[in-house]
């Protein structure tokens, strides 16, 4: 059954921090998860295949129209945006926002228009300020926002924007993200939840409020 909605958005460095985020994540997951990496506009890409090696949910670029389910990873293809609509993912030619097709932006901005405080953000590595914009409207819809602490990213622009231009629910380092998405996803109601995500640095155990 369909949960929370996770939305992970990356740009420079995103390979290896969305690798990170994935394998942390179960196979039960209750939700789905839908990627946006900055991509060239062509060719192939291989994120979804890279993705499903670094863990246990499956990864894919979706077709146009495909619904939402739990406990499956939707990469946005080369030049398209990933939108979600109606329960179902869809993909758009539209113009590029933040230099970007696709953004980040644009699929935070639908997914939480369609979910609501279920969903929960995430801007990891990357450069510029892709998904700030996007982030404070999941936040202002009942969203949760968590941020790559930029300490630790390999490239920090994106993260400190976001940062520096909301009040971010969650800052978290990489190593952290995925046990913290987790609980989130296991606890009761929708919405922000307070968590102590000092205890998701690592070497620490999860301990929630």
């Amino acid at each position: 059954m369909l949960g929370r909605v996770i939305l992970l958005g990356a740009s420079a460095g995103g390979v290896h921090a969305l690798q990170e985020v994935v394998k942390g994540l179960p196979a039960d997951l209750p939700a789905a998860v839908l990627v946006v990496l900055h991509v060239a506009p062509y060719g192939r890409s291989a994120m979804p295949a890279i993705l499903s090696r670094a863990g246990v949910l499956p990864a894919l670029h979706p077709e146009d129209g495909e619904p939402v389910q739990a406990g499956r990873i939707y990469v946005a293809p080369p030049d398209h945006h990933l939108i979600v609509q109606d329960g179902r993912v869809r993909l758009s030619h539209a113009p590029a926002e933040n230099a970007q097709r696709p953004s980040i932006d644009v699929l935070f901005r639908s997914a939480a228009q369609a979910y609501g405080p279920r969903v929960i953000a995430v801007v990891l590595t990357g450069n510029l300020d892709d998904g700030t914009a996007g982030l404070a409207v999941v936040k202002r819809l009942g969203g949760i926002s968590i941020v790559q602490d930029p300490a630790g990213a390999d490239y920090p622009s994106m993260p400190a924007s976001a940062i520096h231009n909301m009040e971010v629910d969650h800052i978290v380092p990489l190593a952290g993200i995925a046990r913290l998405l987790v609980d989130l996803c296991n606890q009761p109601g929708e919405g922000t939840q307070e968590l102590d995500t000092e205890a998701l640095r690592p070497g620490k155990a999860s301990t929630s409020h």
